[in-house]
């Protein structure tokens, strides 16, 4: 990573996702879909946990899956935004597959250490400032021998929509070579990291627009234009972009290493670049 990486401003991050909470499900469609190709990876993993945190969980959906998937495991479902948390039905609670909801930011996690089994995170890192302090959160309150797995954004994500409104309007995202040194200077044992390009098609621009305000992910860049933009500005916008946008999805693993063999083990980086 070189020069200075531009900030997010997290306070109105936090706002945004409190304003998108009623309408995020319907919104993030990739957010869905890389979960399901997490969840997919999960089947080459040999892993029993008895305690997962989902973080950066928005209303829940990946707690869920994670439940189902692991009968009898406690999910605990994590996220900066409080209106974002899950809040399970009746019968859910009553049946005790209800994740435990904690509002708390990925960089603090108010968890012991040593207590979780698998930290899952889908695309939520990119909204940190500085992923490197919650790799090692995570990997302070992962038990030996646990795992971490996650997804977040490259630097290819959005380019038409940077394209067209200009550089200050887009979010900023890291490379995943930066990221799998933040795995490894964290403490991790073996990162693995590949991403993979995903294009969403819409009937015309305006929809992916829709999309990233309902689903609070507009910009938070704390040099961001600010004011309002006016009508000229969004009439340009719209007649520039493409009716499609592209996402960089980055996916990464890697594991705690016991501590008898944490100073044994070699560090093994795989980086693999998907067309």
């Amino acid at each position: 990573m070189s020069g200075p990486f531009p900030a997010i401003d997290r306070r109105v991050a936090r706002r945004r996702f409190a304003r998108a909470a009623r309408t995020y499900a319907g919104a993030s469609r990739m957010e869905a879909e890389v979960a399901s190709r997490m969840l997919e990876r999960l089947d080459y993993v040999k892993l029993s946990p008895r305690r997962i945190l989902d973080g950066g969980s928005g209303p829940g959906r990946d707690a869920r899956a994670l439940t189902a998937r692991y009968a009898g495991s406690q999910v605990i479902a994590l996220d900066f935004s409080l209106p974002m948390l899950p809040r399970p039905g009746l019968l859910e609670r009553l049946r005790g597959r209800a994740p435990l909801a904690v509002c708390a930011d990925l960089a603090q996690l108010p968890l012991p250490e040593g207590t979780i089994d698998l930290a899952w995170s889908n695309m939520a890192l990119h909204w940190l400032n500085e992923p490197l302090a919650a790799f090692r959160e995570l990997q302070r309150v992962l038990a030996p021998e646990g795992l971490l797995m996650f997804s977040t954004l490259g630097p290819d994500t959005l380019k038409e929509l940077r394209a067209a409104a200009g550089e200050r309007r887009v979010h900023a995202f890291l490379d995943m070579h930066d990221l799998g040194d933040m795995l490894v200077a964290a403490g991790f044992s073996a990162p693995v990291m590949d991403m993979e390009l995903l294009s969403l098609a819409y009937p015309d621009p305006s929809g992916l627009l829709a999309d990233l305000r309902a689903s609070g992910q507009t910009c938070a860049r704390a040099d961001r234009p600010r004011g309002l933009a006016g009508k000229r500005f969004g009439a340009r916008l719209r007649s520039a972009l493409a009716p499609h946008a592209t996402f960089e999805v980055v996916y990464g693993h890697a594991w705690k290493a016991a501590p008898r063999a944490a100073e044994e083990v070699k560090t093994v980086r795989v980086f693999k670049r998907i067309p």
